[in-house]
């Protein structure tokens, strides 16, 4: 009963403070709350941004920067050294022998550094082209048998870091980090190819206004 009570003094306290917020937001901002007494340490390194929105991508930038460094560690004796290039040798094999166009875009790389790290792979022995048989100016890839083994090495030990990064967080931490952070990846996922070459001004103006007037 007296966590009932608190429960909606809490509720009442946020509602008198922000009178158009709906259940919602109150959750968000009670979790929120509730994990700053359990953090541990300076928040990010280096300079603070002061505006939330920077604050929330540097935090991001930060935490993908050292997933690529453990990343580096754990494809130790295989014949990776980057996560993009797992990211290609998945895409191959999960799409089913895709042309080169559709991996590089598939991991929104550039097409000429997309194009060289698919030549390394090759190189590798990891991957082999071959002649559309419908678009001869098309070349299809496919995972030979050593890149088919060090793809299945390399999810299990992309799965253990994942684990061992995010192990600290529960469960519903972890699905309520998905729910606000995937609709920024899909939104962006559909724009950030078609803007490609465009002044950083319109870009901000077809996003930004485009939304404020919605």
């Amino acid at each position: 009963m007296e966590k009932t009570i608190e429960l909606v003094n809490r509720w009442g306290e946020y509602a008198r403070q922000h009178p158009n917020a709906d259940i919602e937001d109150f959750c968000r901002h009670f979790l929120v709350s509730k994990r700053e007494h359990e953090n541990k340490g300076p928040l990010v390194g280096g300079v603070v941004p002061a505006l939330t929105d920077g604050l929330l991508m540097k935090i991001i930038g930060r935490i993908h920067k050292m997933h690529v460094v453990y990343a580096y560690a754990a494809f130790a004796g295989t014949p990776l050294n980057q996560l993009e290039e797992f990211g290609c040798l998945v895409t191959i094999r999960k799409q089913k022998d895709p042309i080169k166009s559709e991996v590089i875009s598939a991991n929104l790389m550039e097409p000429s550094s997309g194009t060289d790290m698919l030549n390394r792979l090759k190189n590798k022995g990891l991957i082999k082209e071959y002649n559309d048989k419908t678009d001869k100016r098309s070349k299809r890839l496919m995972l030979t048998p050593l890149g088919e083994k060090t793809t299945a090495i390399c999810l299990g030990r992309v799965e253990q870091l994942a684990k061992m990064m995010l192990h600290d967080m529960s469960e519903d931490d972890k699905q309520l980090c998905i729910q606000l952070l995937k609709h920024v990846e899909i939104k962006f996922s559909g724009l950030v190819h078609k803007q490609k070459g465009e002044e950083f001004e319109q870009i901000y103006k077809q996003i930004v206004e485009a939304d404020v007037n919605v």
